[in-house]
């Protein structure tokens, strides 16, 4: 099966060099095991189960988002969380390079890894994959979540389903996500001491609490952005013009 491939490099002060290939199904932007991994014995899913996890552990021995994420933790452990560390993060169409601290270039990795393990908590997050933009800003990460939420309630409506255009659903989406985080922060301080890999959860879990807090005031400050979409005199003059435009050159070529 086809797959998108998405490559992150550490390059730390010291010369060390850390390299992780993900790559993920192209139809469905599921992550590609690491099959030369075993997962640790942290990563069962009985082991500090998330609060609502819908999994059974009959079924299921290990926690998705643990086994993608182990051996990660695992290399990276011994870091600290302000190491100064450059990253270049390679997908098929760009690069994107930052100098930054550890636990910033930790926190955006994880953010990748845990919609795309295979967590149907975190399941709904899967598609700003797609199109992922590593060490986003509040205001980019707002604007991606709704425009990704706001496509999918259009999808929904093209397949009968009834959408959620007020955004409600979305605040119980992200609810679970910080659940998840919690829950996660708690399985792994039973593995590590690692400050970085408590803060790069901490910092994934506060994107979590702020994003949808802030949903409505960002509403309001892109009004004037989004003004020729929402004053229809605005938008027909625009059409009306584009129009004109075009028959003027319809006319020339006659």
């Amino acid at each position: 099966m086809p797959t998108n491939n998405i490559r992150y490099i550490f390059r730390f002060k010291n010369g060390e060099r850390k390299e992780y290939l993900l790559r993920f199904n192209e139809s469905d932007l599921a992550l590609i095991p690491n099959n030369d991994n075993v997962p640790p014995s942290w990563a069962e899913l009985s082991f500090h189960k998330c609060n609502g996890c819908p999994l059974d552990p009959a079924a299921h021995q290990y926690c998705p988002t643990a086994v993608h994420l182990g051996w990660v933790l695992e290399d990276l452990k011994d870091y600290n969380s302000f190491d100064e560390v450059s990253i270049e993060v390679t997908d098929s169409m760009r690069s994107y390079f930052k100098e930054t601290s550890f636990q910033d270039g930790l926190g955006s990795l994880m953010g990748i890894i845990m919609p795309t393990s295979g967590c149907p908590l975190l399941k709904p997050l899967r598609p700003m994959v797609r199109f992922h933009l590593p060490f986003t800003s509040l205001e980019e990460t707002e604007y991606r979540m709704v425009s990704m939420y706001l496509l999918a309630q259009y999808l929904r409506q093209q397949n009968g389903e009834k959408p959620d255009w007020t955004l409600e659903t979305l605040q119980d989406i992200y609810k679970k996500v910080s659940d998840v985080n919690n829950s996660f922060a708690n399985r792994v301080k039973f593995y590590t001491n690692s400050d970085a890999v408590k803060n790069a959860i901490i910092i994934l879990d506060c994107f979590a609490k702020t994003v949808p807090r802030a949903t409505q005031n960002m509403m309001k400050d892109f009004r004037t952005i989004f003004s020729a979409y929402i004053e229809p005199q605005i938008l027909n003059a625009d059409l009306d013009a584009n129009r004109g435009i075009e028959n003027d050159q319809i006319s020339r070529t006659q």
